[in-house]
């Protein structure tokens, strides 16, 4: 954390880029989306709201994730393997970094929910942190594997862009389950990332009728298997991290 508060261009770069999308795209489509689960007065800038929340925690986990290649190249890494801790800390410890500078980036994106009509009470607000740190706990712990794998900071965004970034476009973030084409809605269904963009959405509208109602899953089923799947892959970078080749 420290090492992200001196460098204000990450923070420009994790915020801005959301922030321009949300704006620009939403204020394009404007009140021209609709779907059939979809209420008459919301417009497409309500609905893409969440999906900008879901693209700062992605860019996020990625950019964090680098440092893990460039602690390699400078020897940092050696270093602390060499340290007298199990791999599980070092996997966690990285992995939880990220999701905490995720969560309190996404957070905040909040200050524009009561301009979209959107109130959160102080509980409501819990609950949306606590989501916010679970879907950025998956990301970072995904981000987490490929990097471990890597050894170029331009072969990571590579693989990032090839894997997250359509993760995060069939998640539901642009478009709704029920407007997409058969074969795009088996993808989004199979998505992980679909669950933690629905447990995302319902936590923010918990008390208020959603832009799009055509949700895959409720709030618990959609936590819970994003729960299941963030505990794999932290499972996964464990065993990643345990090799002896770094």
């Amino acid at each position: 954390m420290v090492r992200f508060f001196r460098q204000p261009s990450r923070i420009v770069g994790a915020l801005g880029t959301p922030l321009i999308f949300w704006f620009l795209m939403g204020s394009g489509f404007g009140s021209s989306f609709s779907s059939a689960s979809s209420p008459a007065n919301k417009d497409y800038l309500e609905y893409f709201f969440p999906g900008s929340i879901l693209m700062v925690l992605l860019f996020t986990s990625i950019f964090s994730n680098i440092s893990l290649i460039e602690e390699r190249r400078e020897g940092f890494l050696l270093g602390v393997l060499a340290a007298p801790l199990s791999r599980l800390s070092l996997v966690l410890g990285k992995i939880l970094g990220v999701a905490t500078l995720a969560g309190l980036q996404g957070s905040v994106f909040l200050f524009l929910a009561p301009f979209l009509g959107v109130s959160l009470s102080f509980s409501q607000l819990g609950l949306v942190w606590s989501v916010m740190l679970l879907v950025s706990l998956v990301l970072s712990s995904l981000s987490f594997a490929f990097a471990w794998q890597l050894d170029s900071i331009q072969g990571f965004h590579a693989i990032m862009n090839m894997v997250l970034v359509p993760m995060w476009l069939l998640s539901g973030a642009l478009f709704p389950l029920s407007g997409a084409s058969t074969w795009v809605r088996v993808i989004m269904v199979v998505n992980p990332l679909t669950y933690g963009m629905t447990a995302l959405r319902q936590s923010l509208y918990l008390n208020q009728q959603p832009p799009d109602s055509s949700e895959i899953c409720s709030l618990p089923w959609a936590v819970g298997i994003t729960m299941a799947f963030g505990a794999a892959l932290i499972f996964i970078s464990c065993l990643l991290a345990n090799r002896k080749k770094i």
